[in-house]
C-alpha cells in the first residue's frame, strides 16, 4: 500500500471516529502533498512524499520552539499532537552507527577524499537518509569525516 493510500485511509478512519485532532492534521499533510504535486505537475512517488511529510515536521518543530518561546503551551500541545499524527508515517530513524556506516561507505563509494567532495557525498547519501536522519546530522558528520581524511593523506 502507498503512503498516499495509507494516509487517505487513516483520513477516513478519523473522520469516522470524530477525531477532530488527527483528522486536521492529516488534512494539513495531504494538503502539503497536493501543493507539492501541483508545482511537480505529478503525483508524487513515496519518497518524495518522505520529503515532504519531512518538511512539515520540521515547520512543526520550529512552531513548538516558538510557541513555546511565546508561553503558548496550549498551541505547543497542539503542534505536538500533530507532529505524533505525521511521524506514524515516517520510516524508522536511523541510528548514529547506521548513520556512520552509511557516511562510510558514501565516501568510499563516491571516492571522496577533501571537503571538496562534499556535495558528491551527499547527492550519495540523500536518497538514503531521506526521512530517516537530520540532514544537519548527516552533513556534520561528512564534513567531519572528509576534514579527517584530508588531514590525514
Amino acid at each position: 500500500m502507498s503512503l498516499r493510500d495509507r494516509l487517505d485511509q487513516e483520513l477516513k478512519a478519523a473522520m469516522l471516529a470524530s477525531d477532530a485532532m488527527r483528522r486536521d492534521s492529516l488534512r494539513m499533510v495531504l494538503a502539503a502533498v497536493q501543493r507539492a504535486e501541483k508545482e511537480g505537475k505529478h503525483r508524487l512517488a513515496d519518497d518524495e512524499m518522505l520529503g515532504v511529510l519531512t518538511r512539515e515536521l520540521k515547520v512543526r518543530h520550529e512552531s513548538v520552539d516558538t510557541f513555546r518561546a511565546g508561553g503558548r503551551e496550549d498551541l505547543v500541545a497542539k503542534e505536538e499532537a500533530a507532529i505524533a499524527v505525521v511521524s506514524e508515517f515516517m520510516p524508522r530513524p536511523l541510528s548514529q552507527a547506521e548513520i556512520q556506516a552509511l557516511v562510510e561507505q558514501a565516501i568510499s563509494e563516491t571516492g571522496a577524499s577533501s571537503p571538496r567532495d562534499m556535495g558528491k557525498v551527499m547527492g550519495w547519501l540523500s536518497p538514503k537518509t531521506r526521512g530517516r536522519a537530520d540532514g544537519k546530522v548527516v552533513s556534520q558528520l561528512v564534513t567531519q569525516l572528509l576534514a579527517a581524511g584530508a588531514a590525514g593523506s
